[in-house]
Parts: structure tokens; sequence; C-alpha cells
């Protein structure tokens, strides 16, 4: 992502980053008490704790660098250039991932709640592709970012193109001459909190796109959110860097304060309105803190940047199938907590760089499958 003319190696730094933690987490979700694919022999009440921590931010930043690398895409395209690339580089990776990467996952979880007997290949294509998960088999599972975010990128199109067109535009002008205090930034939240409150009580998160209107409410303002901070970014990137210490300390408090409700009353809505206001609170100070120490200390290129820029697309798209197939054969092991997580971690890492180093990286057929532009001739 580029700065008047100059990567930003902070911004592809934090998206190498961020969606790495994605391996972590999702291993996370095999141990923890939360619903998902397959669970392991014993799960762990305290695993809630930091994986709660990270569930706050971690889409919400996503989303907001997306909006980020959306405002340095359109500077060099028209709209329908633009409408183009994104539907070649998240539409063909989903249905690709849908047809061929989701389906072990769906076997995998078939197999281990006793709902399929045979072999993957009884199983794949007939079965993987009879009806819509979670009755039927056929799913994106952790994919529903890419058909989101290209509804999101799509349909902002005239918006962003008018804020293009009108760099002066009110919105920006107003922001610029509101964001001189890092309190000023808290502004943004303030949509978030009437999402949180009065849309996410009626519409539970799905991931189903379907009827899933607090996701999309939520992660459609997140994404406009980094496009609108990019158009002041002379304001925006000095504040969070300058201040990021301050934004850490209430994120801290934040959290705390969020846990502490969550723990100490019951649900009640005088609880679900304070809750929401600490809970966008703590999310929103989190992006800034990443964003804040991102600028101070990751603003830098290096050549391990440069490889994992590239390799994190199809870092994303394999890494939860070559978990969850790891995660079948050893989820009924006698084994320590250390020993099973350490296990998935790294054979999910290796795994995921050995097909992308040989099969993907190298291969200009297999490239665009995996959201990658076709490899350059020498």
């Amino acid at each position: 992502m580029r700065k008047n003319g100059m990567r930003r190696h902070d911004l592809d730094w934090l998206r190498v980053l961020v969606f790495g933690l994605l391996i972590f987490y999702h291993v996370g979700m095999f141990f923890v008490p939360w619903s998902f694919h397959i669970k392991n022999n014993i799960t762990y009440d305290w695993l809630q704790y930091p994986m709660s921590f990270l569930n706050q931010w971690r889409l919400p930043i996503l989303f907001v660098i997306s909006g980020m690398g959306t405002f340095y895409a359109l500077q060099k395209r028209n709209a329908t250039q633009f409408a183009s690339e994104r539907i070649i580089r998240l539409l063909i990776p989903l249905i690709f991932g849908m047809l061929f990467i989701i389906p072990p996952q769906v076997y995998i979880e078939r197999l281990a709640k006793n709902q399929f007997i045979g072999g993957y290949f009884d199983f794949w294509p007939s079965e993987a592709l009879n009806g819509v998960y979670p009755e039927g088999n056929l799913s994106w599972h952790h994919l529903w970012f890419l058909p989101y975010l290209l509804i999101f990128s799509l349909v902002l199109i005239p918006l962003f193109f008018y804020l293009k067109r009108h760099p002066q535009n009110n919105l920006t002008q107003w922001l610029s001459k509101r964001t001189i205090k890092p309190l000023d930034l808290y502004i943004f939240i303030i949509p978030l909190y009437f999402i949180e409150s009065f849309i996410e009580p009626f519409f539970p998160v799905t991931h189903a796109l379907i009827g899933d209107w607090f996701t999309i409410v939520n992660y459609l303002f997140l994404f406009f959110y980094g496009f609108i901070l990019i158009s002041i970014k002379d304001r925006f990137w000095p504040l969070v860097e300058k201040h990021r210490r301050w934004f850490l300390i209430a994120g801290i408090i934040c959290f705390s304060l969020r846990l502490l409700l969550r723990e100490s009353f019951e649900d009640t809505t005088l609880r679900h309105f304070t809750e929401a206001f600490f809970k966008v609170a703590n999310l929103w100070s989190w992006v800034l803190v990443c964003f804040g120490y991102a600028a101070k200390y990751l603003n830098r290129p290096s050549k391990i940047l440069n490889y994992s820029n590239e390799a994190v697309y199809p870092f994303y798209i394999l890494h939860q199938s070559v978990m969850l197939v790891l995660a079948f054969f050893i989820m009924d092991w006698e084994m320590s907590f250390g020993g099973k997580f350490s296990i998935l971690v790294v054979g999910t890492f290796f795994i995921s760089w050995l097909m992308y180093e040989l099969f993907i990286r190298r291969w200009s057929i297999i490239r665009p499958f995996f959201g990658l532009k076709k490899k350059p001739k020498d």
C-alpha cells in the first residue's frame, strides 16, 4: 500500500500479521469451549479470555485495512477496472475454495460427528456439493470474508469515486478539522455503538450473508472507515503514532471493564447498552494501537515482507483446511494443551507454506485461484 507514491510498509506488515493471527485463532477454536467444526477431547475454559481479546479487533482491523487498500487501488483505476479486479481477486478464489479447499473441512466434520462413513472420494464431489451447510455440505466456511469484501467493494464504488473526484468534500474537510487530539478519533465509534446496540441483538452473526445484517452493516462501516482515514492521512498517521501509548491504555481499560460487566452482572437491557459502549471503544482502541505501533516500528521494507505480502492470501485460503485435517488425527490423543497447540500451529504453517512454495507461487495457471496475479515472464 502506498503513501504519497511510496509504499506504506506498515499497512503491509499489519495485513500479514493479522492474517497470521488466524492460524493461532483457529487453532484456539479447536480447544476453547465455543462451537466449532470439531473439538479436542479436552476443552479449556481459561482460553476464552485471550480468544475474546483477539476476537474483538482482529476482523475489524482487517476490514479497515481493506478499505485503506481500496483507496490506493482506486488511484490508478476507473470504476470498471476496479470492479473487474475485485471480482477476479475475490470471486474466483471464493468459487475455487468452495469447490476444492472447503470440502475437506466438511468431510472431517462429518467423520468426527459420525455423519458420514467412507473415503474422501466417496464424499467429494457428489456429497460435498449436495445442499447448503449446515444441513448440506456446500459452504464457504472461513472464506466468508471474501464475499462480504467483494460486495462492500462493489456497492461503495459510486461513493468512493465521488470522494476521489472531490478530495475537498465536506466529510473529509469536517474530519480533518476534528481530528487534532487522540480523543477525536473516537468519533468513529458513534455509528458502531448504535449498530452494536440496536442491530446486533436482532441479527446474530451467521456469516451466511443472507439476513446477516449486523455483520454486513458493522463491517461495511469499518471498511468505509479505512477509506476515509487514508483521505485524512496527514492527520491520522501522526496522531496514532504519537499517542499510541494512550490508545493502549484505553484498550486495556475498556477490555477490562467489558470483562467485568460480563462476569459480574446479569444480561439486562442496561448491561447490553453499557457493554456495547465498552465493546466498540475497546475494538477501536486496539485498531488504533495496531496502527500507531506499526507506524512507529514497521514502516520499512524487508525481503521477508515482500515474500509474506504475496504469500498471505494463499495462506489464508489454505490454513483452516490444513489445520482441521491435522486436528482430526490428534483430537483424541492424550497430550497436553501445549503439545497439541504446538503441533497444530507448526504443522499448519509448514504444510501451508509447502503447498504455497511448491504448487502455488511457481505456477502461473494456479496463482489466480489463490488471488495472485499471474507470474510475470522472465
